[in-house]
């Protein structure tokens, strides 16, 4: 599998979208030879999605086309050479994948066609087994369907540890260790913003932008952050790329 997972699509400090990881995904496209990005925008709810679609073409040097411009989204997926999905809100993203019956399809030329993903925000999220370590709020009367499942750790991007002066809820932190406790078998994965995951055959790698590290958050034990995917060897089928 080719997959880049990203806590989010932009940084006020790196213009354009994904610049901040834009060699990156420069440097994935040319390995994998790939002409065109077929996007996946359902996630997009307030702005447009052919501009969404051209934004990333302008940004990455390769011409990106959005979804819902082919009549059959199935057999888009299934000629794609890239497939990209934007962030913007889990919850109706998950719905429509479903609904368009594209989990399956993505899945296999994912996995069987060695297809190059890259989600950033919800298109990190889902991803992952589930989408309930989402930020996201669900706008949508969605029931909480399984998600891709190309990653096997839950993920929460735009992870985010900083105290907020006045703020009396629940700190991301304790909102992670209440997923934790009601889910006592499984790891969450916390990104930071302008971090991300690059999966490439058995090999796995975190990069931050910033030289930052993330968190794993379990059950029964203090979070702990990393500065390398090491750690997430064992947790995964992966080995970490050294």
């Amino acid at each position: 599998m080719e997959l880049l997972l990203l806590s989010n699509g932009k940084t006020t400090e790196h213009p354009g979208l994904l610049g901040w990881a834009r060699e990156r995904v420069r440097t994935l496209l040319a390995r994998k030879q790939v002409k065109r990005i077929l996007l996946i925008p359902y996630a997009v709810i307030r702005s447009d999605w052919d501009a969404r679609a051209f934004e990333l073409s302008e940004s990455l040097g390769v011409k990106a086309i959005s979804i819902h411009q082919f009549d059959d989204p199935v057999d888009a997926i299934q000629r794609a050479d890239a497939i990209f999905i934007s962030g913007g809100n889990t919850w109706r993203l998950n719905q429509l994948l479903h609904e368009y019956g594209l989990v399956v399809p993505i899945q296999r030329a994912v996995r069987e066609r060695g297809v190059p993903y890259v989600g950033w925000s919800a298109g990190c999220n889902v991803a992952t087994p589930s989408i309930r370590t989402t930020n996201d709020m669900p706008v949508c009367s969605a029931a909480v369907l399984p998600a891709l499942g190309l990653f096997p750790l839950q993920i929460n991007p735009h992870y985010l540890d900083a105290g907020i002066s006045g703020h009396m809820g629940e700190t991301r932190d304790e909102r992670l260790a209440e997923f934790c406790a009601i889910n006592p078998s499984e790891h969450v994965v916390a990104l930071r913003e302008a971090s991300l995951l690059q999966i490439s055959g058995d090999t796995i790698e975190y990069w931050s932008a910033r030289g930052e590290g993330f968190k794993i958050f379990k059950h029964g034990e203090a979070s702990q952050e990393f500065m390398d995917a090491a750690p997430l060897a064992k947790l995964t089928p992966f080995t970490p790329r050294i």
